[in-house]
Parts: C-alpha cells; structure tokens; sequence
C-alpha cells in the first residue's frame, strides 16, 4: 500500500521550485551543484509547508523534462533527500516526502498560561482577547433572569435551547442563507462542533482533507481521532487556496470530509474569495467530500472598508455537502464556550443522537446569555468592540515587530486574530523555546502543519497591544539573536517583571 496521502504534479513542482529563485544568495556564496540547488528547493518547500509532507513527487524523468535538467540531476538530488529524510521511496509506490525523526512536533505554545505566570511573560500562544465588558456581565444576568422557566425543566437540550436554536437560524436568514431551526444544534463550542462532526463521518483511518498550514488545535483532534490528513498547502501570503491544488487532492484522495477557514483563516489570515468558495463547495459535491467552513473567525473584520465574501454555505443552502460551524468564543470570549453547528436536517438529527453518549448538551445558562446578547442588540456591540481592540493590538504589533524583526516575512490581514510569519530564516521551534527563556510564549509553525512542515514560521495573535506589544517584540528579538548566533543553548537572561 502507498504511503503517500497526496500528490505533486511535476509543472506544479517546478513552478514552486522556480518561485524561489528570486531569493539572493549569501554574499560571496559559491554556487552549488544543480542537485544540490534541487533537492535544497524541495527541502525547502517541504518545511515551508508549500509541499505537504507524505505528498507523491513526480518521477525523476518527468520533473527533468519540466526543469529542463537532466535526469542523472534530478536522481542525485532525490538519492540526497532520502539520505537526510525528507524523501522515502519504494520500488513500485514512487516516491514522496517525509521529515526526519529528529524533528518532533513542539508540544507546547498555545495552552493558556496559568495567571500567576503572566507578570514576567507575555503570552503570545493563545489567539483569544479578555471579555469585552461590561457586555459579559450584562448577558449573565440577563440569563439569570431568564433561567428560573428552565430551572423546573431536566436541563438536557441536546439540540440546545430552543430560542438560542431559532435566533441562530433567523441570522442565517438574514444573511442570505434561508435556514430552518432544524438545521442548526447548539454545542460545546467550535472544538465540541468539529468533533461530533468528526465522529459521525469520519472514523478511524477515514481521509480528512486540511489546509497546510491549519488551526492546530484542530489537527490535534483528528489525529487523536486517528484520521489520516491530508494537507493541501495554501498559497503564499494571503492569497488563500489555490482550487487546481484542492481539486486534484479531492479527486485523488476523495476524503470523507475536508476542513476549511475560508474567514480570515488561522493562522495565516487569508479570506477566501467568492469564486474560490463556489469552486470549493463545486469540488466536495463531485468528490463526494463534506466540507466543513469553520467560521469562527467572520465576525472579525478588522479593516472597516474590506467587503465580506457570501458564507460558504450560501453555496450549498441545503447543506447536503457542507457543514458549517460558528462559536461565539473568537468574536465574543473564550470563556464563552458556546459553538454551533448549521447543516441539513437529516445530519443535525444524527449529530444530536449520536450526543447521548458524549455530553449530553450544552449549558443552558451560557445559551441563555448569547441568546440575551443576540436577542437586544448586545452582541453587535460587543463584537464592535472586539473589533476595535482586535485591530489596535494588530496595527500595535505589526509596526513593533517591523522595528524590531525587520528581516521578518508576513503579510498583515484584514481581519482574525492571527499574524503568520516567517521568522527570517530562523527556527520557530527554536525560537519558541528560547522565547520562553527570555520572557516571551509563542507558538512555532510546525503546530500548524502536518508532520513537521513551516519550521521556519510562527504564529503572532493580536491579544497584545501598546507597551506590551513593544515589549513583546523586543523579546521575540532578543531571542531571535540568541538562535541566530546559535547561543539559545541556555544561560539566558531571565524575564523581567512586566506590567501592563
């Protein structure tokens, strides 16, 4: 059996392998062999994530005549992959890309700190803001009023509350999308939404299509779940998803589900056009794939003239092949842990059976409060709010690191939470470690890959702002040199205490 999960054609291959040939040498530079140059494109593409690991590569004969190399060329620079572990090969099956044992995925980065850690660091891991008050502590007394009718109930509402089920669906509606209260349950938040959706239709060993890089909370999940991903590499920057790519992987590996961040996707902030959602749903329904459009993050458009795509969804009203999923955790709080899941009837019916033997349902206190947010008014408020912080803290961090890391690659996005950027030829695992030693958590770009790929990026959540972005931007520098200069071994200079 193949061990590859996708495939790389060999024009697509050469066309990425030819995109970095306007990176200038190091001064007085000798330059190397041409197989060195090829196989240190590939490796190159690899641990940026523009070629997914376990991807087929084309044969040697096929990517000579599309590089115009020879074939002895392109053999020498495989035979070298495979001596350093980013190429396997078996006779019959190709060949196709791996990373070396010796580069494990990062454990830590984007658990929260426990509070009494965050007087000395600054934590850069997790991508959530604090509540925005004084709406949180409006929604929970609101709830409390409402919640003495409930309180004589038994409290289990698998689908959710009723009310918070309608309002959800009249909001649907009123973007455009005409949704019943049967089309929508109520869960434990995002996390709580994906799994369910996971466990229904995708079961030990089923193919999930993602994006490369994704949301690695996510990916953690299936892989506890023991699905096989299928990482389909973003384009550079923000320019998203490229559909030749997506459908040839759907056509290929027709997985049982594929998940998409088409709303200023995290990490790496892209928004997905409305040709490239029509053309993404058009693709799942040939492939027989249900997609997931995790919109977690469509509220939070930061830059006020950016004009929003329709949903996903409004391309499949029925949702017979996509599944979507919102949270009030990235546009509201964190704490907040209410998610939802919209999609056809006949799968919300199956979602909420097969929830007798997970949690049973949501809190109805918490359904209350967004109901109440959501009912008067408060929510567009809040999220108004968000929005304004969101976009200080960006504007705040993106012009601290420009001073203080001008050698790093990224490009600022119009909305989420999230900056992706490539750490100036650096290590992000290295960088997170020492970051840790000088006062400074953050998340290095293998977390959001699959197998170790984006070693050279990290992830920047706009969660801090003003002296504190200063601040952490200086410590990511300082931490920056010590990898650079390759002292990151240890003896580091201790955090100091920062108050904001």
């Amino acid at each position: 059996m193949a061990q590859w999960t996708s495939a790389v054609g060999a024009a697509q291959l050469a066309r990425l392998i030819g995109s970095q040939q306007d990176r200038p040498a190091p001064p007085g530079a000798r330059k190397p062999p041409a197989y060195r140059t090829l196989a240190d494109g590939i490796r190159l593409l690899v641990l940026e994530g523009r070629v997914p690991v376990a991807a087929r590569l084309p044969a040697e004969r096929e990517l000579a005549a599309a590089l115009s190399l020879s074939r002895t060329t392109v053999a020498a620079a495989y035979e070298s992959l495979r001596g350093e572990g980013f190429l396997e090969s078996r006779r019959g099956a190709g060949s196709w890309t791996s990373v070396p044992a010796g580069n494990p995925l990062p454990a830590r980065g984007l658990e929260p700190l426990p509070p009494e850690s965050l007087g000395s660091m600054i934590d850069l891991g997790c991508a959530a803001l604090p509540a925005p008050e004084p709406w949180l502590t409006k929604a929970v007394q609101g709830a409390l009023e409402e919640l003495p009718p409930y309180a004589h109930t038994h409290g289990d509402y698998p689908a959710g509350l009723p009310a918070l089920r309608r309002m959800l669906a009249d909001r649907y509606t009123e973007r455009g999308i005409p949704t019943m209260p049967e089309q929508i349950m109520v869960t434990t938040g995002a996390m709580g939404a994906i799994d369910a959706i996971c466990s229904l239709f995708a079961g030990r060993g089923e193919r999930i299509a993602v994006e490369s890089p994704s949301y690695a909370n996510i990916l953690q999940l299936m892989r506890a779940a023991e699905a096989r991903l299928v990482p389909v590499a973003m384009g550079p920057g923000l320019t998203g998803w490229d559909m030749d790519v997506w459908r040839q992987v759907l056509r290929d590996s027709a997985p049982r589900l594929a998940y998409v961040v088409a709303d200023f996707h995290n990490p790496t902030g892209a928004l997905a056009s409305e040709d490239r959602r029509r053309a993404m749903v058009e693709a799942a329904r040939s492939a027989g794939t249900v997609l997931i459009a995790d919109e977690t993050m469509a509220e939070l458009r930061l830059d006020p003239d950016l004009v929003m795509p329709r949903p996903v969804c409004s391309f499949d009203p029925a949702g017979s092949t996509v599944i979507t999923v919102g949270s009030a955790s990235k546009a509201f709080w964190a704490g907040m842990r209410i998610g939802w899941v919209r999609a056809a009837p006949d799968v919300i019916r199956s979602l909420v059976a097969a929830r007798a033997y997970a949690d049973l349902g949501t809190p109805v206190l918490e359904q209350l409060a967004v109901n109440w947010l959501m009912r008067t008014g408060g929510w567009e408020e809040a999220v108004g709010m968000r929005r304004a912080q969101a976009r200080e803290n960006r504007d705040a961090l993106v012009g601290a690191v420009r001073r203080e890391l001008p050698d790093w690659e990224y490009e600022v996005p119009g909305g989420g939470l999230t900056l992706w950027a490539r750490a100036g030829g650096l290590s992000g695992s290295r960088l997170a470690e020492v970051g840790e030693r000088v006062g400074v958590r953050v998340p290095s770009g293998p977390r959001f890959g699959v197998d170790g790929a984006f070693e050279g990026y990290v992830r920047l959540p706009f969660t801090v702002g003003g002296p504190v972005a200063e601040e952490a931007a200086a410590r990511l520098a300082a931490a920056a040199r010590l990898v650079g200069t390759g002292a990151g071994g240890g003896g580091a200079e201790p955090p100091r205490t920062f108050v904001a």
